[in-house]
């Protein structure tokens, strides 16, 4: 008799059945997540900010230099602050990649012309590498590659008939020319050799040959709506060429046929002008510091003419309006009394001056004046329809002998808190005096009578009042 624990797995079909379910059911899963990795494999996710990520899809390769090291797991968009809106790819890639430098660049590039798309990563050099889930910039996302459709669509029905056209008129200008051509070439060589110092000044930082190409570009918009006037300046250039033709010959080839001996004229005259050519040469040699000193004068001249042309536009009208003013003027330096009256200015102005260089402190440092005026216009700013009243606040006197609410014998000076404050003449930073704005800044010194500018300097600020804020 056999027992029934014995019994072989395979003569069971339920149980044959169900392994081989469960074996086609983690083949599915497995397949089925390919394109993410697979289950229980460590993986290395980073996220990129792209310009747009058209034709970009959800398990695209990420490769780097050519090797896939990866899957891109999600796409989604992400809207900016002024309303622009890029993609944000999860990529999933590989722990041997791991960390990449923190400098690495991102490239979406085309696999196929049909439209496969595909996730680039470019290391950079840096020393430190991104974290797990850490974000790669959108700085750091190179511009998308032009795709082969958009090359294709350039060339519609009308540009294709255009390069029909160029193609016909330049071989018949270039039928029979290769003599010509050849001698071109040839004349190259020299030309090429002088142009390498031309192209080294042209792409140096001080010629600024980027802001050149920044205002070729805005004068190109300028001249756009003006394309159809330049199309028909071409057209009548097309018209008078065509009535020269007429008289190509015999009178513009007997002007080109002389050409040459004119030229020899020419040469012979110039040796002439040797001498002067090398004086200018060596006053040009001797102007040189002179140019270089300006080197770091320029951008101060640049900034004063970008200034001062829109200044000198405005001018023009101003200076009409000053015609008047200067006939006026003219009128009165004619007057015998004005140059009497000019002396006199002068003579007061030299006496005044002692007196202002002492006041002047009080306003330019210390701005007393602008704030006397302002309390002023504080002090009578109450009232209604009836007019303005004064604003006050009554301040009790401290009692006590020679206290200032009576009349005393000697300035108040104890016992108790009766001590005299009292500076008419306080420092205005004036010359002589110390540097200070005492008036405003005085220290109490309790328990003692101060009569005059208080020990130590006080500071050189007051409060600021409308623009010296």
């Amino acid at each position: 008799m056999r027992r029934r624990g014995s019994a072989s797995i395979a003569a069971n079909p339920v149980l044959i059945g169900a392994a081989t379910t469960l074996i086609v059911v983690v083949a599915v899963f497995l397949a089925y997540n390919a394109n993410s990795g697979l289950p229980f494999v460590p993986s290395y996710e980073l996220k990129a900010e792209v310009p747009n990520a058209a034709n970009l899809v959800k398990g695209n390769d990420v490769r780097v230099g050519g090797a896939r090291v990866g899957a891109v797991t999600a796409i989604e968009p992400v809207q900016h602050r002024d309303g622009a809106v890029t993609a944000l790819l999860t990529m999933k890639l590989e722990t041997a990649v791991k960390p990449l430098p923190v400098n690495s660049t991102v490239l979406i590039r085309p696999r196929s012309a049909l439209g496969l798309k595909y996730v680039e990563i470019t290391k950079g050099t840096s020393s430190k590498g991104l974290q797990d889930g850490a974000t790669i910039p959108l700085r750091q996302a190179r511009p998308q590659p032009v795709e082969l459709d958009e090359v294709l669509n350039t060339f519609d029905d009308r540009t294709r008939a255009a390069s029909r056209t160029n193609l016909n008129e330049l071989g018949t200008a270039l039928a029979g020319r290769g003599g010509d051509l050849n001698r071109a070439i040839e004349l190259a060589n020299p030309l090429l050799l002088d142009l390498g110092p031309v192209m080294d000044n042209l792409s140096a930082r001080p010629t600024q040959l980027r802001r050149l190409n920044d205002a070729l570009a805005r004068t190109a918009g300028l001249l756009a709506p003006v394309a159809e006037t330049q199309a028909s300046l071409f057209r009548n250039l097309d018209t008078t060429f065509t009535a020269l033709s007429s008289v190509a010959r015999p009178y513009l080839q007997d002007s080109i046929a002389g050409a040459p001996e004119a030229l020899d004229a020419a040469t012979t005259s110039l040796r002439a002008t040797r001498p002067f050519l090398a004086n200018s040469e060596a006053l040009f040699r001797e102007l040189r510091p002179g140019a270089a000193a300006l080197q770091g004068a320029a951008p101060v001249l640049a900034r004063t003419l970008a200034i001062g042309t829109p200044t000198l536009r405005r001018s023009v009208a101003l200076n009409e309006r000053l015609q008047a003013s200067f006939a006026a003027l003219g009128r009165v330096s004619g007057d015998p009394l004005v140059l009497v009256g000019a002396k006199d200015l002068a003579e007061t102005a030299q006496v005044a001056a002692p007196t202002v260089a002492y006041l002047t402190p009080a306003q330019t440092v210390c701005n007393y004046v602008t704030l006397f005026f302002r309390n002023i216009s504080n002090l009578l700013s109450v009232g209604g329809p009836q007019g303005t009243s004064q604003r006050f606040i009554i301040v009790g006197t401290v009692p006590g002998p020679n206290n200032e609410g009576q009349p005393s014998s000697a300035p108040a000076n104890g016992p108790g808190p009766n001590y005299l404050h009292s500076n008419p003449y306080p420092n205005t930073a004036s010359p002589g005096q110390p540097h200070e704005c005492e008036a405003g800044n005085e220290p109490f010194l309790t328990g003692r009578q101060v009569i005059g500018n208080p020990p130590g300097t006080q500071s050189d600020t007051t409060e600021r009042t409308g623009s010296d804020r």
